[in-house]
């Protein structure tokens, strides 16, 4: 019988062969292949349609642009909802709503989310945020930064309360990520009500102008209970949220040049809290005079000038990436680097309320303070501060509060701190722009420098008021009297004196004097006292 079958099967052989069933992992493997490829095409083509025609690339086109070519890689590409009701359970589609993984920018390693807007516009559910807490986790845990590309409708309503816990989860590792790792938001489409929260407590946050929209109730809720007409632009634009609430640290034209902005911030910070920003060769000589910075510096004392092209007549080839740029000018935020190496930046702006410290100033630096400190970024600041803002408007906005946000940050911080005091240093906004007494490593002066509890003309006019009144000639004795005044006190050279200032210093000497004390500084080690943590003046 065995020699018949035999013969059988050769005879078959021969004429026809008889088809053997598939391997079943080249089954799977046809059927893996075409999973992927619905997972690639999650949304309708109409869906992609309508986000390109409103000027907004694919959750995939982003990533694309966003990462270093073909260094995705892709997390819970064959996830899909588990939810019930509504209609909901016939409609399935892979990667349900939101694209997670990790890549590299420049080579280093970064953690993604991006945002679907064409399957279920981009609303969160379960699986969705479970896909956030994964890619959140692992990027905490390996200490690398996380990206947040958000263009999403907020909760998904259908599967409510599963939703707003969810969102829990993720304002819970923003926190517990916090200064651990860098945390970027990039705004890019809409993101409305407690969806807000979490770029709100992520370290950067990005806007497109005309596509990026952010506010806690939309314009009808607006309009219901107050009353206004606001356009969703007015409410929570790019714009808005950049010059007036201090929401967005950066506002671009349109998509592709955000996201080349998030690439470039990435290249000034470093991977966790535990590593040192990235080094680059410089290009710029360290050794470089700057022999036009006099020339910025006006005469008169009173006459504003830009601390910005101070800044960058002294930082390597004159590049510094600004942090809220439209929102409380009187101050300046920003990164750049000396000599390769990354430094934060802050200075008062006098040609924005004379450089006075104000409430949104205060809390702009007090923030980027603090960043830059968790994140290893040494300090520089440029002071030329006349005072705090007078007015019952911010004292009645908690000036004194807000202000001590800005004094607590830099008394917190550890990281290597130069002061450089350009002109006025004034009363206590002297002190809380990174003086010697709160801690500074070194202070450096100009000549032009004018350190003293107020200036000249105010002194005078509280000391000497009798002496003034009782003159025959009150403005000719007050002119005197305002003289000497500047003469003995508006002049870093008292301050030298005690210690106050390390140095006064020729401002073309600048550049060479930070190179070589942030060198000096590299290996400062500071051990701070052991506590759960400080109660911030919030």
């Amino acid at each position: 019988m065995a020699i018949e079958e035999d013969a059988i099967q050769g005879e078959a052989t021969a004429d026809a062969p008889v088809a053997l069933p598939a391997h079943p992992i080249e089954e799977r493997l046809e059927q893996l292949a075409e999973l992927r490829k619905e997972a690639l095409h999650a949304g309708s083509e109409a869906a992609v349609q309508r986000q390109h025609d409103r000027g907004k690339l694919t959750a995939r086109e982003r990533l694309g642009k966003l990462l270093d070519e073909g260094s995705f890689v892709e997390l819970d590409m064959l996830a899909r909802h588990r939810a019930h009701g509504f209609g909901i359970e016939n409609t399935r589609p892979l990667t349900d709503g939101v694209v997670t993984g990790w890549g590299t920018i420049d080579g280093r390693k970064v953690f993604v989310f991006s945002q679907d807007f064409t399957v279920f516009g981009g609303a969160l559910g379960e699986v969705f945020a479970e896909k956030i807490h994964k890619v959140m986790d692992l990027a905490e845990s390996v200490g690398a930064p996380m990206i947040g590309l958000n263009d999403g409708a907020g909760a998904r309503i259908q599967e409510g309360v599963v939703s707003l816990d969810a969102y829990g989860g993720i304002f819970h590792r923003n926190v517990k990520a916090s200064g651990v790792i860098p945390q970027i938001s990039v705004i890019m489409g809409p993101c409305a009500g407690g969806a807000v929260y979490s770029p709100a407590m992520t370290d950067f946050v990005f806007m497109v102008k005309g596509t990026s929209h952010m506010f806690i109730t939309g314009p009808d809720v607006v309009k219901t209970v107050t009353g206004e007409d606001v356009t969703q632009e007015e409410l929570g634009g790019a714009m808005t949220h950049a010059s007036k609430s201090g929401v967005a640290g950066f506002v671009a034209e349109d998509e592709e040049s955000c996201l080349e902005q998030v690439r470039y911030l990435v290249s000034f910070l470093p991977q966790n809290n535990l590593d040192d920003p990235p080094y680059f060769s410089p290009t710029d000589d360290p050794a470089r005079r700057c022999e036009d910075i006099i020339s910025l510096i006006p005469d008169a004392p009173n006459q504003p000038y830009d601390m910005k092209a101070i800044i960058h007549e002294i930082v390597d080839d004159g590049d510094f990436f600004e942090v809220h740029q439209m929102w409380a000018m009187n101050i300046v935020c920003g990164l750049a680097r000396l000599d390769g190496h990354v430094v934060g930046v802050v200075g008062n702006q006098p040609q924005n309320l004379a450089g006075v410290l104000d409430i949104d100033a205060s809390e702009k630096a007090a923030r980027f303070v603090r960043m830059c400190d968790a994140f290893n970024i040494p300090l520089v600041t440029f002071v030329d501060v006349p005072g705090f803002l007078p007015g019952t408007d911010q004292e009645y906005g908690g000036i004194i509060r807000h202000g001590a946000k800005l004094l607590y940050a830099y008394c917190e911080a550890t990281v290597p701190r130069v002061q450089i005091i350009t002109r006025k240093a004034y009363g206590g906004a002297y002190v809380v722009m990174n003086s010697k007494s709160i801690g500074a490593d070194l202070a450096f002066a100009w000549p032009s420098a004018e350190i003293a509890v107020m200036g000249a003309q105010g002194a005078v006019n509280i000391i000497f008021r009798k002496e003034i009144d009782q003159s025959d000639d009150a403005e000719g004795r007050r002119v005197e009297l305002i003289e000497e005044y500047t003469d003995k006190f508006a002049n870093p050279y008292v301050a030298a004196e005690r210690g106050y200032v390390d140095d006064v210093i020729d401002p073309r000497d600048t550049r060479q004097v930070l190179i070589r004390s942030l060198d000096m500084l590299r290996t400062k080690r500071e051990q701070s006292p052991a506590r759960k943590h400080g109660n911030v003046p919030l």
